[in-house]
């Protein structure tokens, strides 16, 4: 998520530079002031509480801007980030806020001060009392305002200069320019934003074959535990020799095992955009510790694409790989492929449901060309991409 806070005094240009931060990078807006004016308008008794306070410039109660704020983001589940225009505008609501962002699993990136002269901010105010019909932007009102910024909100900024993360700009000047200084901050300060892909599907569906291609092609890194493993039965390391007599019947290898090679996998690859999971996870257990191990490094599952196959085909795939260099020890005998097959359906299916939880879940159909499922699954890895910005 891209979380921006905008800030600065009454009249500096928050709501119009707003308006183009929306358009850009299609974040939900919270604007306290706008939310208060729609329930005065409304004539709900959180309006009415709250008309009185406005009117005569003054901040409402913490409890009423989180009840409003909280109900916002939870009607837009699936944001790309949140807009603060005019929260927090004191250090008990810098605090809440990053409350709320620790329930997203979120933080602030920046907060961007619009910096404009208080007589200009006077003239601006009183200009827009006679364009908007706003009673709250009377000279009397605009005073209190402005002294009620000086000595609540600004102290915010302190607040979030001593985190690195507040950075001043000049609110004088064409809307254009004003906006383009905006955007080189927040560029230069937000998280990077990382795409890791589980790809689950029947053995036989072609997750080896579409995790190298996809993971080429978006610029990620491909983790294929079973790779990795046969390459330790190959070595007749240690490790191989444990885990040959599960891979030779299809069978789950204890968890220790692929854990270790994973994060020495990710730890090898510091610098890496993402990764393509292949063969992990497979049990629910492993789904929890894929989070953990995520987690650890500050990302987290994207999403999880499904390559849909029949088990009719699955079988007859395995048949034939079974016949090149390419076959594995469970492809040998019927019997071999349907117990993976059994796995399969008894421990991995209800990893696909621990996704679809999470809305995190994806499907494309494994039939036909090799470049027909690798287009399908490129274009959903690129859907996938495009919602983590």
């Amino acid at each position: 998520m891209l979380n921006i806070a905008l800030f600065g005094p009454p009249g500096a240009g928050k709501g119009t530079q707003s308006e183009k931060l929306l358009q850009k990078y299609k974040l939900t807006y919270i604007s306290t002031g706008d939310m208060l004016r729609s329930e005065i308008a409304e004539g709900s008794p959180l309006g009415l509480e709250a008309k009185s306070i406005i009117a005569k410039g003054g901040l409402v109660s913490d409890e009423l801007i989180v009840r409003i704020i909280e109900k916002k983001i939870r009607t837009n589940p699936d944001s790309k980030g949140i807009l603060f225009d005019g929260f927090p505008r004191t250090i008990v609501q810098a605090y809440i806020l990053e409350g709320l962002l620790l329930k997203l699993n979120s933080s602030l990136d920046c907060m961007v001060s619009l910096d404009v002269p208080e007589k200009e901010l006077i003239e601006r105010l009183l200009h827009r009392s006679k364009t908007s019909g706003r009673s709250d932007d009377s000279l009397d009102v605009i005073k209190v305002r402005l002294k009620e910024y000086e000595d609540k909100t600004k102290p915010v900024a302190d607040f979030y200069d001593k985190r690195g993360k507040y950075f001043k700009i000049n609110g004088v000047g064409e809307i254009d320019k004003i906006f383009e200084n905006i955007i080189k901050v927040v560029e230069k300060n937000r998280k990077k934003e990382f795409t890791n892909i589980v790809l689950l599907g029947k053995p036989g569906s072609g997750k080896g074959t579409q995790g190298k291609l996809l993971a080429e092609k978006h610029n990620l890194v491909y983790i294929s535990t079973g790779k990795m493993l046969r390459k330790e039965i190959d070595d007749g390391t240690e490790i191989g020799k444990q885990v040959a007599p599960f891979m030779q019947k299809g069978e789950i290898v204890p968890d220790e095992i692929p854990i270790k090679m994973i994060e020495q996998k990710m730890e090898a690859n510091p610098h890496a955009n993402g990764f393509i999971f292949k063969g992990f996870p497979r049990t629910i257990v492993q789904a929890y510790i894929l989070d953990g191990l995520l987690k650890r490094v500050g990302m987290s599952v994207s999403g999880m694409i499904e390559i849909r196959l029949s088990t009719l085909e699955a079988i007859k795939r395995l048949s034939q790989r079974a016949k090149t260099d390419r076959k594995r020890a469970y492809d040998e005998t019927t019997e071999l492929i349907i117990n993976r097959l059994e796995q399969y359906n008894k421990k991995t299916v209800p990893v696909s449901d621990y996704y679809k939880k999470q809305q995190k879940f994806y499907s494309v159909k494994g039939d036909g060309s090799e470049q027909k499922v690798f287009d399908r699954l490129s274009a959903m890895i690129e859907e996938i991409s495009r919602g983590n910005y």
